[in-house]
């Protein structure tokens, strides 16, 4: 099953209007009869799951009345989320980003995930722009993977959180590479170096991803575009040191998650296949999902970085699809421009 929030165009709609798309992403019905938004979806799953897969059924037979579903319509399937904390389920990139600003890495980082609490209360649909005010700051997208849960209790081992997953989806959770040293370095964790994410179009359901979901992990490709051109194909569930029964049973461990908390894997990274940091998608390696870890790889190579942040007018793309080539949740397409003048 696969569900999206379109603009409900409501006073009281900045929750979305909950609606059920078609497996291939081209049509959708309103589910606001059986309920109205995701977020009320997920508080009542056990009740609410089971109506609207009859309505995602019929939608696929086409004996009930739907409408053609436009990715660029929809707004993020959570717009307004009671949780959003980002984990690092590929140490490979968390190494990697810490040589850049000549941090070292514990020997604990492998066997405990690091993890932040994020904004959750302005998530961006697929197709809204990158709002930055300066370029100086170093805008970089971190391609992802997502979860989000059910009510989880506390105290969960990983093999009972895999449980709790009700969909998945993909996330752009941008960074300001440039403001993240000053803020780390008060020992109080990211605020300001990290501004809205932006999530697919489409969150789905682990059962209708069959094979694609296996142990708490997407088992895809993570395409990552930047300007038109393939910048990473890293595969999903390679190099993940963590699954999200491990990154959701390490949140769980000293309170309770609530129904619709979202939980992201950290930058999707491989390795080479000789064990390196990975090549360019042009020079016939996986690339990468961030700009950071191609910077550090050049720094290593050449000792120098030589790719810059984005800039204005960027384009960046980031999808996943299925052995047909068909997109599993939609793109995210976004472009990086100025803070508009007040």
């Amino acid at each position: 099953m696969k569900l999206a929030s379109l603009e409900s165009g409501l006073e009281s709609g900045r929750d979305g209007r909950l609606v059920v798309v078609s497996n291939d992403l081209a049509w959708y019905a309103d589910a606001s009869h059986i309920c109205p938004t995701l977020q009320a979806a997920l508080d009542d799953w056990d009740n609410i799951a089971p109506q609207l897969e009859v309505l995602a059924r019929d939608l696929e037979h086409e004996t009930i009345p739907m409408q053609r579903f436009h990715e660029h319509q929809a707004v993020a399937p959570l717009p307004r989320a009671f949780q959003w904390a980002d984990g690092s389920a590929y140490v490979n990139h968390v190494e990697l980003v810490r040589k850049a600003r000549g941090a070292e890495m514990p020997e604990t980082f492998w066997t405990d995930p690091l993890m932040y609490q994020g904004g959750s209360d302005d998530m961006r649909g697929a197709r809204s722009d990158i709002i930055l005010a300066d370029e100086a700051w170093g805008c970089d997208m971190e391609a992802e993977i997502i979860v989000v849960t059910g009510d989880v209790p506390q105290g969960v081992t990983a093999d009972e959180a895999r449980g709790y997953v009700r969909l998945v989806g993909l996330v752009n959770d941008v960074s300001l590479r440039n403001l993240i040293p000053g803020e780390l370095a008060k020992g109080f964790g990211f605020v300001q170096s990290k501004p809205a994410s932006a999530f697919s179009p489409v969150f789905v359901t682990p059962d209708a991803l069959g094979d694609f979901w296996q142990d708490g992990k997407l088992h895809r490709t993570l395409e990552v575009d930047l300007n038109g051109a393939p910048f990473g194909r890293a595969v999903a569930s390679d190099d993940c040191t963590f699954d999200f029964g491990v990154l959701i049973a390490h949140l769980a461990k000293t309170r309770n998650i609530g129904a619709g908390s979202i939980i992201g894997s950290g930058t999707v990274s491989n390795r080479d296949s000789d064990g390196g940091p990975g090549k360019p998608v042009s020079e016939g390696g996986l690339g990468y999902s961030c700009i950071a870890e191609v910077r550090m790889v050049e720094k290593i190579q050449t000792g120098d970085f030589k790719t810059g942040f984005l800039k204005y007018d960027d384009v960046v793309r980031i999808d996943a699809k299925d052995d047909n080539g068909h997109s599993i949740f939609g793109a995210i397409e976004q472009t990086v421009k100025p803070l508009p003048t007040q």
